[in-house]
């Protein structure tokens, strides 16, 4: 039962649901469009895996100190998560735009040659996922929502 006094691993969880969550007010002030699918989905702002590893990290400065092996290993991991999120997932994210739009004009295509079977194969194929990565300005509030995260969950385990 250890577990559930564990103070960096309850801060990480908390800031991933909070910015999960957080993402739908944003969202309907921004974009002026209410959507929940977006608290269960990647990408937005702010990023929770930002969140999660800057909320982690603190949490672990916090316990452990500043100076410790662990805190360093934490911020390392956050450092390369940050970065995977607003690099390389991000880029991956481009892609499958590209590579959605291409599927449909060449579906536009196979269309007018032929009927496509009755529209089955479209209807069973999927598009690639679009919103993988963050822009580096939604991993930034992340690192800070998982940072403010992990100083006000901080009281309740001590």
């Amino acid at each position: 039962m250890e577990i559930f006094s564990n103070f960096p691993l309850w801060a990480a969880l908390i800031a991933i649901v909070f910015a999960q969550f957080i993402k739908i007010p944003i969202k309907l002030i921004v974009a002026r469009e209410l959507s929940f699918r977006i608290a269960f989905s990647t990408g937005g702002m702010p990023s929770s895996h930002s969140a999660a590893v800057t909320s982690l990290t603190t949490a672990v400065g916090i316990v452990e100190g500043v100076t410790s092996t662990i805190f360093a290993v934490a911020c390392v991991f956050s450092v390369i998560t940050m970065y995977d999120a607003s690099g390389i997932r991000r880029h991956a994210g481009k892609h499958a735009v590209v590579l959605n739009r291409l599927m449909n004009d060449l579906q536009t295509i196979f269309e007018d040659v032929r009927d496509w079977n009755k529209k089955e194969d479209k209807e069973r194929r999927e598009d690639l996922k679009e919103l993988l990565g963050h822009e580096p300005i939604e991993v930034f509030f992340g690192a800070i929502t998982g940072i403010i995260v992990a100083f006000v969950v901080h009281p309740w385990f001590i």
